[in-house]
């Protein structure tokens, strides 16, 4: 009953708009004391995560992604993209969903990814008469792909609060992305057709290769994260270090669109960022050691047996209560809320911790384009000053697309099991 209590107080400060970090600590803190549990193993738990190499890699993706929304790095991509797909029926629609694809890669972030994308895409889209709820619609779908394409600053979080693997979490979203991806072209395609979107011009093969060729070193960036990870030359924090120098060497040499005297503010910037993320964490795993040491995941699973719940009927009671939290939290504190209560059922019902990680960030997707509280609205709204109501209008036909690849996710494992086991082994 005591735990229960717990629960909803912090709920409860979350809904009169205390920040995430301040209800976790201060719930986690007091239940702590009045179970009589020794504070100083509960601070000691929650500074070795902080101080762990796997979180040391966030940081450094924050800063990569910082350099690149100011480094010109998503103007290049979306050149490149016009000159694949720009000629086709609704060809700018296309490039946004192909050049936030790419751009997922890189930045780690669906909010970084919808900005860097929104700031181009929305005029240009709204000057050649598309009309601006669809393409609001658009690239806040699109958007979300940053954090289900690795590398992704929520995989990083997931694997670290559970203790699984972050290179199977990054393989295990590479399949689900690319389908999401193309389930948003498909949408996309069928309704450019149905408005008669104005079709783009044929580059020249000479301007085609020009813009291949400009948008290489931002796409050698992922790559070089990639491979540094699976090679085995590089671990996650390394490979998220190297990150970082390439989009500095990349926006400050190549594309030149910040100069010296920019680097240090946007240096700060990231640090302001990253040391958002590190309370936040650090808070979400002193909730995570008092919610483990409560009874209440135990509880829970004897609860699941009792009722002889199955796999699948689990997983669709939980997204329902991540697809209702995502209305009202914000994405990141859904997944470090959920994920200490849920972890300790998922070995008993039979469901791989990578699989529901996938699953997780697939609501934590829709969450950023479901009203109150979707950043991603927000984000589109601010970028093109549009009544936040278009935003909404814009992105339910995509969030309707989202709930069926969700299923898909949630009922089809393999579509996220298979990339990291055929790689790694089960």
């Amino acid at each position: 009953m005591l735990s229960i209590a717990g629960l909803v107080g912090m709920l409860g400060l979350i809904a009169l708009g205390a920040p995430i970090f301040v209800a976790l600590g201060t719930v986690s803190l007091i239940m702590l004391a009045l179970e009589g549990r020794p504070l100083l193993d509960a601070a000691a738990t929650s500074i070795s995560g902080i101080g762990s190499t796997t979180f040391v890699a966030v940081p450094f993706f924050v800063m990569a992604a910082t350099f690149m929304q100011s480094g010109g790095i998503a103007r290049v991509i979306i050149d490149a993209a016009e000159a694949w797909v720009g000629h086709m029926r609704g060809g700018l629609a296309l490039v946004c969903v192909i050049a936030t694809t790419l751009f997922a890669a890189i930045s780690g972030s669906s909010v970084v990814t919808a900005m860097a994308m929104g700031t181009f895409l929305i005029p240009a889209m709204i000057a050649r008469n598309y009309d601006r709820p669809f393409a609001l619609g658009v690239v806040g779908a699109a958007g979300t792909l940053g954090i289900l394409i690795p590398p992704s600053l929520s995989m990083i979080l997931y694997g670290l609060v559970t203790e699984q693997s972050v290179p199977r979490l990054f393989l295990a979203g590479v399949v689900p992305g690319i389908l999401q991806a193309l389930l948003l072209a498909g949408w996309v395609a069928i309704y450019s057709r149905k408005k008669n979107f104005a079709s783009g011009e044929t580059v020249s093969r000479g301007e085609f290769i020009r813009r291949n060729l400009r948008a290489l070193p931002a796409l050698a960036i992922p790559l070089s994260v990639f491979g540094g990870i699976y090679s085995g030359y590089a671990t996650v924090t390394e490979s998220a270090g190297i990150a970082a120098v390439a989009s500095l060497l990349v926006a400050l040499l190549v594309y030149r669109e910040i100069t010296w005297k920019q680097v240090f503010p946007l240096i700060t910037e990231a640090v302001k960022k990253a040391s958002a993320v590190t309370f936040i964490v650090l808070f979400a795993l002193l909730f995570a050691h008092w919610i483990t040491g409560s009874g209440v995941p135990t509880a829970l699973v004897n609860l699941a047996v009792s009722y002889d719940l199955e796999s699948w009927q689990f997983l669709l009671m939980l997204n329902i209560i991540m697809l209702i939290m995502g209305m009202f939290l914000d994405a990141i504190a859904v997944l470090l809320i959920i994920t200490p209560i849920v972890v300790p059922l998922l070995a008993p019902l039979g469901i791989d911790p990578i699989h529901f990680g996938i699953v997780l960030i697939v609501n934590m997707e829709i969450a950023f384009l479901t009203p109150p509280i979707g950043l991603n609205l927000f984000v589109l709204s601010s970028i093109s000053r549009a009544p936040l109501g278009e935003a909404i209008k814009g992105v339910w036909p995509f969030v309707l697309i989202m709930f069926g690849f969700l299923l898909l996710v949630t009922y089809i494992p393999e579509i996220s099991l298979w990339l990291p086991n055929t790689l790694f082994g089960h």
